[in-house]
């Protein structure tokens, strides 16, 4: 298939299903959330990031761009007594293609459990669980594509609900421009089980961004747009959750990162100040195979959120 035509067929799939998407979404909404601390520190700018087995959480395609066998996990510092933490791992699969797999999971802490009259019955606890797939390959030279299927568990109490999704996702690069582009449709899915007798819709989500690095700088740049298919009268208003990212890649062994969310700022302001509401930072450790990341994301006068993830490659 001609890198021209793979590129058309892509953007008619994605046109085509733009419309079957713009959806009201509002269950299982922790798959929204920034998993690995490099995406964070980045604002969460990353579906269009090669080489990195976390990219299963925001563009499946990108699970082809890797070189060896990698693996991830981190812990999630949320407010309150709030917990995430993830793991996943990716590898190629001689003469078959990429395959990759990952758990997220959300824990909320513990609650006091009271009747109608306000009598104590206890303690109850919420969480989340979900488990990823998924499948990458190459459709052109630099056309990669991925798939990923997901399991989702959700519980408050003795009350649950569970859901099936899946992701999709293109990814071009250019080698020799040090670009690319890529988009993802996520959660594209069912409940199974619902908390209640009203099935809700999954948190569908149409994401584009690029990435370049400049020649003469060491930094990655990337951009990116989400929840382009949220429905909205002003067609402007459409745009306003982009992100921007960049990581700077100060010698071999260390990276320091920033990122902007303008939903976040926009969303998060008190009166007329945000604060540092929407910014995020972070910095990276390479010693030998293993990798240690840590993210600040600043929620303005809510607080902040810290994230550390650690990565090998085998």
């Amino acid at each position: 298939m001609s890198r021209a035509r793979s590129i058309c067929v892509v953007a008619l799939v994605f046109l085509i299903a733009h419309p079957v998407l713009a959806e009201t979404n509002t269950v299982y909404n922790f798959l929204r959330t920034d998993v690995s601390s490099r995406a964070a520190g980045m604002g969460g700018s990353f579906v269009g990031v090669l080489g990195d087995p976390t990219t299963i959480f925001y563009n499946p395609a990108g699970l082809s761009t890797i070189s060896n066998p990698m693996g991830s996990v981190g812990f999630f510092k949320h407010l309150l007594d709030i917990n995430s933490g993830y793991l996943a791992y990716s590898q190629e699969i001689q003469d078959a293609g990429f395959v990759g797999g990952s758990v997220l999971y959300t824990s909320y802490g513990s609650f006091d459990k009271t009747d109608e009259g306000g009598n104590n019955l206890g303690t109850f606890s919420a969480g989340d669980l979900a488990v990823i797939l998924g499948y990458s390959n190459l459709l052109d030279e630099n056309l990669h594509y991925g798939i990923n299927v997901k399991y989702i568990h959700s519980s408050i109490d003795e009350y649950s609900s569970s859901g099936v999704a899946a992701d999709f996702g293109i990814l071009f690069n250019i080698p020799e421009s040090r670009f690319t582009v890529a988009a993802s449709i996520l959660n594209v899915g069912t409940q199974l089980t619902q908390y209640g007798s009203i099935e809700e819709d999954l948190p569908l989500d149409i994401v584009v961004g690029a990435s370049v690095v400049p020649r003469g700088i060491p930094l990655l740049l990337h951009v990116s747009f989400h929840k382009l298919n949220a429905k909205t009268e002003d067609f402007g208003e459409r745009f306003r959750s982009f992100r921007v990212g960049g990581e700077f890649t100060l010698g071999p062994s260390f990276q320091l990162r920033f990122g902007y969310d303008n939903e976040k700022r926009t969303d998060l302001k008190v009166g007329s100040s945000a604060g540092l509401a929407g910014f995020s930072g972070g910095a990276g450790i390479t010693v030998s195979d293993y990798r240690l990341d840590y993210a600040l994301s600043s929620l303005g006068s809510i607080g902040e959120l810290h994230r550390i993830s650690i990565g090998a490659t085998f």
